[in-house]
């Protein structure tokens, strides 16, 4: 019977979603406009079932603890669309994911506001975050104190459970003796629970060398369908499992450069023929590796939030033919998708050394619409690098790009849009 009650029928909701795409199907307790009727959490009392099915829950690595399998990407939160926070806990989606640079710490002041007006909730979420893209070569430890108090202060909270302190991590020597033992103390004194580290580039090699440490508790790395073709990467990810690590994937949803195209509306009508959207059908890829505790999707509205329940319980699995479709349109668009191997591009283009940068900027301002934050990121980057973009040789990066992607057009297109 539990099972029955904790799995929504294809008729009933995945299939209802999958012909609206990302359209909201609202929980009954919601009201008409599409928010919660209720500020408060939707839950049970005690010794009492839940009112709505709860997302599956998965061990986090050598932890121990369970999170959902999917998380609450905070990416897009602000002050004027918290519905999404109690709409969640609704599903058992406890596990809320943000940073000090999500909407320039509006995320972080979002989540906190909310805390500080719900007493007694704070204990019952996973709260993770991260500071500031590291931009130095070593981590300055004295900075991540400071990083660190001011996320607990905007959260109202005097602990995170997880703390990715350094994010977007680009090199394994950025893991440091004196980072490990800052770590150490930050555990002891109750500041984070566990530590972990985010990677955006060259994640094959990231994961290989975090899986020989015994003092990372959790990697956020890049995975989806088109990067679960990459044996190397694979490997990776099969050492830090087998070591223990907590996995939790982010781009689940392998979005490029470009806007939607022929090949997107054909495998988008593909997959709405089997009852449910492309998007769902992207996360669903992605949770079926088991080694994946969680995937942090961004939510920016109640609708999205939805779609992504319907997908995660739902207990259809994507077929072979399927996974061929999603392989057919991985190597039919590779032109059009940056892998993230920053290495390559660095030893062709030492001048311009923000290029991988500089592609998920694009990304966000062509196919995630968020041409403001595109803008804000694009502007960090030193003035010295963004004066030579224009004037840079990009032939022999592109020689070497395994994706054949056309860099110097590229960039040319960044500085127009987000100079």
């Amino acid at each position: 019977m539990r099972a029955e009650r904790d799995t929504i029928g294809r008729r009933g909701f995945l299939k209802t979603m999958g012909a609206v795409g990302l359209g909201p199907v609202l929980p009954a307790s919601q009201s008409a406009a599409g928010g919660p009727s209720d500020a408060r959490p939707d839950t049970a009392a005690e010794g009492q079932e839940p009112r709505h099915p709860q997302v599956p829950r998965r061990k986090l690595g050598k932890t121990g603890v369970e999170l959902p399998c999917l998380a609450l990407g905070a990416v897009p939160l602000n002050s004027r669309n918290t519905d999404v926070l109690p709409a969640a806990l609704q599903w058992g989606v406890d596990y809320w994911d943000t940073a000090t640079n999500y909407q320039n710490t509006r995320s972080e002041s979002a989540i906190g506001k909310h805390l500080a007006e719900h007493a007694g909730l704070r204990e019952k979420l996973f709260l993770a975050s991260k500071p500031p893209d590291i931009t130095t070569p070593l981590p300055v430890i004295a900075d991540l104190e400071r990083e660190l108090q001011a996320s607990l202060k905007r959260l109202h909270t005097d602990y995170v459970d997880l703390y990715y302190a350094v994010h977007n991590m680009t090199d394994p020597a950025q893991l440091t003796d004196d980072l490990k033992d800052w770590v150490g103390k930050a555990k002891k004194r109750g500041a984070i629970k566990y530590f972990g580290l985010s990677a955006h580039s060259d994640m094959a090699a990231v994961l290989t060398s975090v899986a020989k440490l015994d003092w990372v508790d959790v990697v956020m790395i890049m995975y989806n369908f088109r990067l679960m073709q990459d044996e190397r990467y694979q490997a990776g990810l099969e050492a830090c499992s087998k070591a223990g690590i907590g996995l939790v994937a982010i781009k689940t949803q392998g979005r490029g450069l470009k806007m939607e195209t022929e090949a997107d509306q054909k495998l988008a009508g593909r997959f709405l023929s089997r009852g449910f959207s492309e998007a769902q059908a992207k996360v669903k890829a992605v949770l079926e590796d088991k080694r994946i505790t969680s995937a942090a999707v961004g939510t920016p509205s109640v609708a999205v939030l939805t779609s992504n329940v319907a997908a995660v319980l739902d207990q259809a699995r994507l077929t072979q033919t399927d996974r061929a479709a999603l392989d057919q349109y991985a190597r039919s668009t590779c032109g059009g998708y940056c892998a993230g191997c920053k290495s390559i591009c660095e030893s062709a283009l030492p001048g311009v050394p923000y290029v991988r940068e500089i592609m998920r900027q694009l990304m966000y301002c062509n196919t995630y619409g968020e041409r403001d934050r595109a803008r804000e990121l694009f502007a960090q980057i030193p003035a010295e690098v963004r004066s030579r973009l224009l004037a840079t040789d990009y032939k022999l990066a592109e020689a070497r790009c395994p994706q054949r992607l056309a860099i110097g057009d590229l960039m040319a297109e960044a500085v127009g849009k987000l100079a």
